[in-house]
């Protein structure tokens, strides 16, 4: 059963911890919005697939801003308690650390459960819808706009240009339009305006045509036909549609745990498949591994020196926790390439995190007055002093202003 004081710390986690995981969510959404926007409007598409694109990337966003968000939503709230007295009062009453990272567990070990379905069912389908989003854009699937002044291919033998557009495409004005086909006929024609009608047939459309000259010509008759007409139906042939390749397979990022480990002992793969597999794998596993011991590192972040207020451990923090990422995104891809072993690679570092941060979380414990970045604040520190008495920006001799 949670104790008041232990509602009391959820509470104190809950709030930065939401906030981080909102704001990191939304700057990475913001960054891809206006890329995504540019290339769906030179591929002419629908605007609204620009946000199904944007859903698709929400997974892979959450799976790296989780652990973060965990991060700074322990430190932020034991540093709050630490530098409000509190956490010494919970401590004077007999509350040891190991007892109070028992709420910073429940949301640790909750989030690891809702990471574990993100980076393995939910992100790995999601790559793959947003990979066959693009090729439907690019393929035009997606029923592709017409660019207004610009001269459209449909197809092979048809080319279109439009002045205007209006009510989405339903009102064409300014239509020119010549079709070749492959037994030599030839058919231009201009119209004031015109719209696009389904058929029966889903792979026909309908450009009827208004008020418009036409000229003609085919092997049939001799010369050049010119006519003129009041409304003029052209039958359009849709192009066959590429079909996308099934999910999975070679491509790691879109395989599930599961998967990855099918493939990483299936012999009818190369190589190079079956080791890039596993290697991803063991970085998906170390990623969530690491996770476990996020509450002994803000912990042990969280809490400064005394009668200090530097936030020095929420930069440390962001720091280790980016850089361990990184040194992970390398060790796969290292072990991709059948160099070394993940478990060297990808195992090795972490164990060597781990035990650092087993370390810090000992000093702070159990060691009387340890303080882990006591000694990195003091280096700062003095740093900082030094920097000061080397760079006194405007600020003048004393000598000198008594000459003056």
């Amino acid at each position: 059963m949670l104790t008041a004081n232990d509602r009391y710390i959820a509470r104190k986690i809950a709030i930065p911890l939401i906030a981080t995981l909102v704001i990191a969510a939304m700057l990475l959404v913001l960054d891809q919005m206006l890329r995504l926007f540019d290339f769906v409007a030179a591929e002419g598409g629908p605007v609204g697939v620009v946000f199904r694109m944007l859903a698709n990337l929400l997974p892979e966003y959450f799976s790296v801003a989780i652990p973060l968000a965990l991060m700074l939503g322990i430190l932020l709230a034991f540093r709050g308690l630490a530098t409000s007295s509190e956490l010494d009062v919970m401590r004077a009453v007999g509350f040891s650390y190991r007892r109070l990272l028992r709420v910073p567990y429940f949301y640790a070990f909750g989030l690891v459960a809702v990471n574990l379905t993100i980076v393995g069912y939910l992100q790995p389908y999601a790559e793959y819808y947003y990979e066959q989003l693009q090729f439907d854009l690019r393929s035009g699937a997606l029923g592709a706009s017409i660019k207004v002044g610009q001269f459209n291919k449909l197809g092979d033998d048809i080319t279109l240009r439009v002045e205007q557009s209006r009510d989405n495409g339903t009102d064409l004005s300014g239509i020119f339009v010549d079709v070749g086909t492959k037994k030599g006929e030839h058919f231009t024609a201009t119209a004031q305006s015109g719209q696009f009608l389904s058929t029966a047939d889903p792979n026909l459309l309908l450009l009827r045509l208004r008020n418009g000259t036409a000229i003609q010509q085919s092997p049939n008759f001799e010369g050049t036909r010119v006519l003129t007409f009041r409304m003029q139906d052209l039958p359009i042939d849709l192009p066959a549609m590429k079909q996308f390749r099934l999910r999975g397979g070679v491509e790691d990022q879109e395989n599930t745990f599961f998967e990855l480990l099918r493939v990483a002992n299936d012999p009818s793969y190369s190589k190079e498949t079956r080791d890039a597999a596993f290697a991803n794998f063991n970085f998906r596993a170390v990623e969530l591994a690491v996770m476990l011991l996020i509450p002994l590192l803000a912990l042990s972040l969280a809490v400064p020196p005394k009668r200090s207020s530097s936030a020095l451990g929420v930069v440390i923090s962001v720091v280790l926790i980016v850089t361990y990422h990184k040194v992970n995104e390398f060790g796969e891809g290292v072990a991709a390439l059948g160099r070394v072993s993940p478990f060297v690679s990808l195992w090795l570092p972490f164990f060597a995190f781990a035990a650092l941060i087993i370390w810090m979380y000992y000093v702070l414990a159990y060691v009387p007055g340890g303080q882990p970045i006591g000694a990195i604040e003091k280096r700062f520190e003095k740093f900082g002093k030094w920097l000061r008495r080397r760079f006194k920006f405007g600020h003048r001799d004393k000598k000198h202003e008594a000459v003056a």
